[in-house]
């Protein structure tokens, strides 16, 4: 495609002798806050539902792509073409239903895994499940995983058993005043929320942003109709119920 191979050459040209003195001096390391902003800036357009942010975030991310890809061509790790090539072979192989037309009694997520551990002599389940991603979305694809080899509860109701279970045992740690206990216990609380999430295929991850957003929407309402640092609690509160109850009515 000319457009992604004019993208392509200008990344080449920045980085060369006669490029941007700024784009020549980047090294791997900078992209990983380059990269998370990146994200995040395409995840918000997403949420937005913007046509013009999405279209724009998205090649901004694909910019930083082939950047990175130019500096490990300089340092003759692999360039472009191998990425696509790698990747293509890569999805070609995981798809044989698709490609090859091959039929399977198992699942396709079961098979997909089945593929994967065959491709790496030290494959395992949940490796390769990034530690600095968000640890409520780390979760999520943990159980997820292996949810998809059978590892997983029966029916929901078992999980809401669990969760009560938990619970109790939070506040029995509360009780005792044993802080890693308590550490521990919310800890699996959330595990087992995740698990409820993941029932309903809804990312917690995502469900937490939007509940965050709300918090953030209703409390700036209460800043703007009272001086919450001499106001009562109770004061807050009706105002709290107030734009509740705006919301339900689509105001």
């Amino acid at each position: 495609m000319k457009e992604f191979s004019n993208l392509v050459e200008l990344v080449a040209t920045l980085r060369g002798e006669e490029g941007c003195p700024w784009d020549r001096k980047q090294t791997l390391p900078a992209f990983k806050t380059f990269l998370l902003e990146e994200v995040y800036e395409l995840i918000d357009a997403i949420e937005k539902d913007s046509t013009q942010s999405l279209r724009e975030e998205l090649g901004d991310l694909l910019f930083h792509i082939i950047f990175i890809a130019r500096i490990c061509a300089e340092q003759e790790r692999f360039d472009i073409k191998d990425i696509l090539e790698a990747e293509y072979r890569k999805m070609y192989n995981r798809h044989p239903h698709v490609f090859l037309k091959e039929s399977s009694e198992k699942p396709v997520q079961m098979r997909w895994e089945e593929i994967k551990k065959g491709e790496k002599e030290d494959y395992s389940l949940l490796s390769n499940i990034p530690v600095n991603i968000p640890a409520l979305l780390r979760a999520y694809i943990i159980t997820r995983r292996v949810a998809r080899v059978g590892f997983d509860w029966e029916k929901l109701e078992d999980i809401y058993e669990k969760m009560h279970e938990e619970i109790g045992e939070l506040k029995g740690a509360e009780e005792a005043k044993d802080i890693a206990a308590i550490k521990e216990e919310i800890g699996d609380l959330l595990f087992t929320i995740v698990n409820i999430s993941r029932f309903h295929n809804i990312d917690p991850e995502d469900a937490l942003r939007s509940t965050s957003e709300k918090f953030i929407r209703r409390f700036n309402y209460i800043e703007k109709n009272i001086d919450v640092g001499k106001s009562s609690l109770t004061d807050m509160d009706n105002l709290w119920n107030e734009i509740k109850n705006m919301e339900k009515q689509g105001h």
